[in-house]
């Protein structure tokens, strides 16, 4: 074979493996988006090495990158970090003032304690500040940090209207709540920005406490009017209208569904802490069995249409079981190198980087690569030229 039928082989190769163009059936489930988010926040729960929760937010970080649209719940993902960065610095700030429960010998500053009485034995305000003390701070507020990250990820890479759509008909009610709580915050972001930009073409001063004020009032009026016309949008659809099925049927529903849901609580609970590892996964599977068979009854009551429902494609399975195997690959790495995913406070050591598990780690990477491409990048990373670009416009 010539030199250029070997480039020509491998350009159509490159061209099968690149992922799509995220069109109208042939986006990604956005149930998928939530289970691999999901798998990142087992990982970082499941360890308080800094190295390791640094990783997590840098996988994350770059799959929202590579992958969200312009949507204004895509936006929301500088919020999370925001909040994130927050966190860590209230739980540092905590430590320093407060004082830590972990004793420590290396004193760094002596602050001026206030007396307190005798009923709040135990706490004190001020006295002396320990590095031991400030690194498990780090060490504990980073984990939280990078669990708001994960979720944030999720928030701004799932389409919440289509979310909605794919879930059973047995939680349509309480799934609208949770999608109406979920936008709440992106749109909310939105408006500001366009407030604060407003503000800054008329040549008013978009930042400090009086802006804030005057940003405040439109930003309310913009939510109420959100909220009267989703009433009324709910309203005109019918919504909380079932059918009628027998007793029996609702009461085994109940039964099932929530005793699906409390044993998903208890492998779930199992499966975050070191001791009930074993019988988590277990539990957690009999639950979700459970559940599954209570909102199949219970799909009955609804008499809901879907309109083109959600496909869940070889991509899907491949992002979702991407973050399973970064949470799975935590969970195994917790009993071979304990010491390593918690490093101690006591005594001050530098934490170690494991090699496998930081590998396992990069497993999160894939949906960067399997996932639909949105349509808003495909012209500059794919070198579409304008009248391409044109046509996919049309």
């Amino acid at each position: 074979m010539t030199a250029g039928g070997k480039r020509g082989v491998l350009t159509a190769t490159r061209e099968r493996l690149r992922a799509p163009e995220a069109r109208r059936g042939l986006e990604l489930h956005p149930g998928a988006w939530w289970l691999w988010a999901l798998g990142l926040a087992t990982a970082a729960s499941r360890t308080t090495n800094p190295l390791l929760l640094t990783l997590l937010c840098a996988v994350a970080g770059y799959v929202v990158a590579a992958r969200r649209t312009d949507a204004p719940w895509a936006r929301s993902y500088g919020v999370f970090l925001k909040l994130g960065l927050a966190v860590l610095v209230i739980r540092f700030c905590f430590a320093f003032l407060l004082g830590s429960p972990v004793p420590g010998s290396h004193v760094l500053v002596t602050l001026p304690e206030v007396p307190l009485p005798d009923w709040a034995k135990g706490v004190r305000v001020g006295g002396r500040v320990t590095a031991e003390g400030l690194v498990f701070a780090l060490y504990d507020g980073l984990k939280l940090a990078t669990l708001l990250i994960c979720l944030g990820a999720a928030n701004s890479l799932a389409n919440p209207a289509r979310l909605l759509k794919s879930l059973p008909g047995a939680l349509y009610e309480a799934g609208v709540a949770v999608v109406v709580a979920m936008t709440f915050a992106p749109n909310l972001v939105a408006d500001v920005r366009r407030l604060r930009a407003a503000r800054r073409l008329r040549g008013r001063p978009d930042k400090g406490p009086q802006a804030v004020l005057q940003v405040g009032l439109p930003v309310l009026e913009g939510a109420l009017e959100r909220s009267v016309a989703l009433a009324a949008a709910m309203d005109a659809r019918g919504y909380g209208r079932s059918a009628q099925v027998p007793r029996a049927v609702r009461r085994t529903t109940t039964l099932l569904t929530l005793g699906g849901l409390l044993g998903m609580c208890a492998g779930s609970y199992a499966l975050l802490s070191a001791e009930g590892a074993a019988y988590g996964l277990p539990v957690l599977l009999a639950g979700a069995v459970l559940a599954l068979a209570g909102l199949r009854l219970g799909g009955r009551r609804s008499v809901r249409t879907r309109y083109r429902p959600e496909v869940w494609g070889v991509r899907a399975w491949l992002t979702a079981l991407s973050g399973a195997a970064v949470g799975a690959v935590t969970v195994a790495a917790g009993g071979a190198f304990p010491g390593a995913l918690h490093p101690p406070a006591v005594p001050l050591t530098a934490p170690e980087l494991p090699l496998w598990p930081a590998a396992g780690l990069l497993l999160g990477l894939l949906p960067a690569l399997v996932a639909p491409v949105p349509a808003t990048q495909t012209g500059t990373s794919r070198g579409t030229s304008p009248h391409q670009e044109k046509e996919a416009a049309q």
